[in-house]
């Protein structure tokens, strides 16, 4: 069996690095895509001397979007797996909040994702087992004080999971959501020093998780919100 192609977007995040580094270790080949300009250390060789690297990519604009996925296209021949990774988080209150925050989070969560699936349809339904991979998140399900705007953000992904789920089951390419809770990464530890960071979600288990939605041996679900919540 040749191996899986996977296209993650947001690849130089916590997340990202984290998803792309074990999918590279499971054997898979890797398109690295992301709207900052540098990797960070260490990723592109993890990922094999093959990985192709898109660097400064607006996926929230659609013609981005459709270049990345074109240049996925000729360097590969074909796409199995688009992680969509790329996200952006604010807290803030209504009331004292800055109103750009939600245009900023619907951009950065809901365009990205729309943008970057709706680029990358016709590859993955070439493929025996195409899949897309989406990060929703627990805090949307019920929204708690200053989470309004990246709450909506997050239920915009999780309707969109579900709308392309239905629009693509017939084509056999399967749209999934991943729900975590807090994430355990520096940014959030540093924000939250006091807490009992074990009970956050490890990013290599949100990983494992979203890998295996990304794997043809996920045929049968499609179209889930599945909670990665950890023990918070």
């Amino acid at each position: 069996m040749s191996p899986r192609i996977i296209a993650v977007t947001g690849a130089f995040d916590v997340l990202g690095e984290v998803v792309a580094t074990a999918a590279a270790f499971q054997g898979a080949r890797l398109a690295l895509i992301d709207h900052s300009q540098v990797p960070p250390d260490g990723l592109v060789e993890a990922c094999g001397v093959d990985a192709l690297v898109l660097t400064g990519v607006d996926l929230a604009d659609p013609v981005a979007a459709q270049t990345a996925m074109a240049a996925v296209k000729s360097r590969f021949g074909r796409l199995d797996a688009l992680i969509n990774i790329a996200g952006g988080f604010r807290w803030q209150t209504l009331a004292e909040g800055d109103p750009a925050v939600w245009d900023l989070l619907y951009a950065t969560n809901v365009k990205t994702a729309a943008n970057a699936s709706r680029a990358a349809i016709d590859l993955l339904k070439a493929s025996p087992a195409g899949r897309i991979i989406n990060i929703g998140a627990a805090g949307a399900l019920k929204a708690g004080a200053g989470m309004g705007a990246y709450a909506a953000a997050k239920a915009g992904v999780h309707r969109l999971t579900e709308s392309l789920a239905e629009e693509l089951k017939a084509e056999g390419v399967t749209v999934n959501a991943v729900l975590p809770s807090i994430i355990d990464t520096p940014a959030n530890r540093a924000d939250m020093p006091d807490v009992d960071f074990a009970a956050w979600v490890a990013p290599a288990d949100l990983a494992a998780v979203i890998l295996f939605l990304a794997s043809p041996e996920a045929r049968a679900v499609t179209g889930a919100l599945i909670p990665v919540t950890g023990r918070v």
